[in-house]
């Protein structure tokens, strides 16, 4: 996949000197999170294959009757969401997915030979997801998964409660199951949506602790589904790929989200002041607009219809002169006069920085 390939780690991090194309907060350590925990006696044994019990009842805590069993520790959010189509889907089924969208969510089922029915998203609707268009496309009784992602990657956009539970009830309603890419939900700048698992036993949560908690080191993420027959084959998917999953890594992200109540908010705190500083730029200048993100750290940026650039030379001189480094549109199969910025990576100096380089670029491809 070209977000893969072209990925900042595959480019190289000594070519990039203002990085605003990843999709997290900045790395932590431990000592930043200030979490005492002793890994001196903890044994390191094959552990529970759904997940440290811990773990698990941190994140059930985050959903209204959800429960530790129905939680599955995966190596991070990409191999649940991995699970969940490979679980679900076999060539031939038919799925509906959001774009644009995370690049597995569509590349994992066109893989499996599944028949893919998409939804695009458009700026010019808010980027919000149109439910009477998604449920022209589903299929009573024929089609199997329904796919998206809330808080929106790359867009950043939150449906509201109410066309989440409408989506819910799509998929109760049809007979297929409902994946929800929930890997921002806990960086959301508004009021928080409830776990679509909480909702329905047709829906699977996916989430981790990468995005939010600058943790994509402990390769720590999840599912959250309360169907016990596909719960069960979730868990079979997973033994297939990894048996279980690491006790180290487990133990501390147990007691990491533990502590969420404490880690979040400042995180969250810095997060939206970095918001303010992109919505600042925006308004200075008159080249590049966007929606602005409800949730998450990234947004999906666009050059004005009205400015003609060439988006080679923009792109070139991005990172050759100015050492700047963004996530083009064809990374989420949209047109390259588009990209993903991210803002909660770089330092704010680094943000500052690329933003400017984004400005000159642009005057040198206009």
């Amino acid at each position: 996949m070209p977000i893969e390939v072209e990925s900042p780690e595959q480019l190289g991090y000594d070519t990039i000197a203002y990085n605003l194309s990843e999709s997290s907060v900045a790395d932590r350590r431990l000592a930043d999170l200030g979490i005492d925990i002793d890994l001196d006696d903890l044994l390191l044994c094959y552990g529970d294959h759904l997940g440290s019990p811990t773990l698990r009842e941190a994140v059930a805590a985050g959903g209204d009757g959800v429960g530790p069993d129905d939680v599955l520790v995966t190596p991070g959010a990409a191999a649940a969401l991995f699970c969940a189509a490979t679980s679900l889907l076999e060539p031939g089924d038919h799925v509906v997915v959001v774009r644009t969208n995370y690049a597995t969510n569509l590349e994992t089922p066109r893989a499996i030979g599944a028949d893919v029915d998409v939804v695009d998203l458009a700026f010019d609707d808010a980027w919000q997801l149109d439910v009477d268009k998604l449920a022209s496309r589903v299929r009573r009784g024929t089609t199997r998964l329904i796919s998206i992602t809330c808080p929106h990657n790359p867009t950043g956009a939150v449906v509201s409660e109410g066309t989440l539970q409408a989506i819910v009830e799509l998929a109760e309603g049809s007979g297929a199951f409902l994946l929800v890419d929930e890997t921002y939900r806990d960086l959301t700048h508004g009021e928080l949506l409830p776990m679509a698992a909480s909702l329905s036993t047709r829906a699977i949560s996916v989430s981790s602790m990468s995005k939010a908690y600058g943790l994509p080191g402990l390769r720590i993420g999840w599912g959250v589904c309360r169907d016990a027959v596909m719960a069960e084959t979730l868990l079979a998917a997973k033994e297939q790929i990894v048996i279980c999953g690491p006790t180290l890594d487990e133990a501390i992200a147990g007691a990491v989200l533990k502590a969420r109540d404490r880690v979040l908010p400042p995180i969250l705190d810095d997060v939206r002041s970095r918001l303010a500083i992109v919505r600042e730029w925006l308004a200075a200048q008159g080249v590049f607009e966007w929606i602005e993100p409800s949730g998450g750290v990234v947004g999906l940026v666009r050059v004005r219809p009205e400015v003609d650039i060439d988006t080679k030379r923009f792109y070139d001189v991005l990172l050759a002169e100015h050492g700047t480094y963004v996530g083009p549109g064809h990374w989420f199969e949209v047109d390259d006069r588009s990209f993903r910025l991210g803002y909660g990576w770089p330092t704010v100096d680094e943000l500052r920085a690329g933003l400017s380089g984004l400005s000159a670029s642009a005057a040198k491809a206009t």
